[in-house]
């Protein structure tokens, strides 16, 4: 029986923070960063097909997320994180790349692209918090009183959980079993519990995004965006304002598809990145 290699497999000291890392295939870069609640397992099913597009696909899990440390003191805002996106870049040996960021990972990328747009050929974003769009309502009130839910019973957080990884998708066959004991298992237990608050909920802050009006239209970087019709935290509104504010911008929507993307639709999304690539590459 073959053995699927591990997503992650290695790791980088940033800022005096072990930062989990992975490394697959050969040929033109292309950087994937996740959102909350999630790690790179998200990824699991669009990395191959990636590879054998000819790409050399790196991903890591965010400070204070999946298999990263989770120290203590540490800033986990989306405007740290992309502090920390742009060592990882340096890390890497990457002077330009390819760039797919997912929710908060997209509002990262597009934070790294406003000062540093150069590093980048080409930005997708999907499902992304913008402007005012977050926290969405189920999330606010978590956010709101973060403290308290973090020293709440265990069984109590894990139902919740669940209930909003289920959320996240449009095919609840999709978040079961095997998939969703994976997405749970670091935002569970002694450790996972707080830290999912502390690290990820309480850095659920608008104030990241809300000069996105103002920064998108000076974007010069060719852009698209991906987006489920069926996602239940970001309105598709949002993808259309976006477009608007981002010059050349192109959407594109899935249908019977949710927030998390590459759960719902995995090989539709994996074959735009491709093709938006190649065609970047040809250009």
């Amino acid at each position: 029986m073959k053995m699927t290699p591990p997503l992650l497999n290695g790791q980088a000291l940033i800022n005096g923070s072990r930062i989990a890392t992975g490394i697959h295939g050969a040929g033109t870069p292309l950087v994937l960063v996740h959102g909350t609640p999630a790690h790179s397992i998200i990824w699991r099913e669009l990395v191959p097909l990636f590879v054998r597009a000819g790409f050399q696909v790196h991903l890591y899990d965010l400070l204070g997320y999946g298999a990263s440390e989770r120290p203590v003191h540490a800033d986990t805002s989306v405007a740290a994180q992309a502090g920390i996106l742009l060592a990882l870049l340096d890390h890497w040996q990457l002077p330009r790349t390819h760039l797919f960021g997912h929710d908060i990972g997209g509002a990262i990328a597009l934070r790294l692209a406003f000062g540093h747009a150069p590093r980048l050929h080409g930005l997708t974003l999907a499902d992304i918090p913008s402007y005012d769009s977050w926290p969405s309502p189920t999330w606010k009130a978590m956010r709101d009183e973060y403290a308290r839910h973090a020293l709440q019973a265990h069984d109590a957080h894990r139902s919740a959980m669940v209930r909003q990884l289920k959320m996240a998708v449009f095919r609840k066959e999709r978040m079961c079993d095997d998939t969703l004991e994976r997405y749970l298992a670091p935002l569970c237990g002694v450790v996972g519990q707080p830290s999912f608050y502390q690290h990820q909920v309480a850095h659920y802050n608008a104030c990241y995004t809300m000069d996105f009006a103002e920064q998108l239209p000076r974007l010069d970087l060719p852009v698209q965006i991906l987006w489920g019709v069926e996602d239940a935290w970001q309105p598709v509104a949002y993808a259309r304002r976006l477009q608007r504010d981002i010059p050349g911008a192109a959407v594109h929507l899935y249908e019977q598809a949710g927030h998390f993307l590459m759960e719902d639709v995995p090989q539709p999304v994996a074959a735009q990145v491709i093709a938006f690539i190649q065609n970047l590459e040809r250009s």
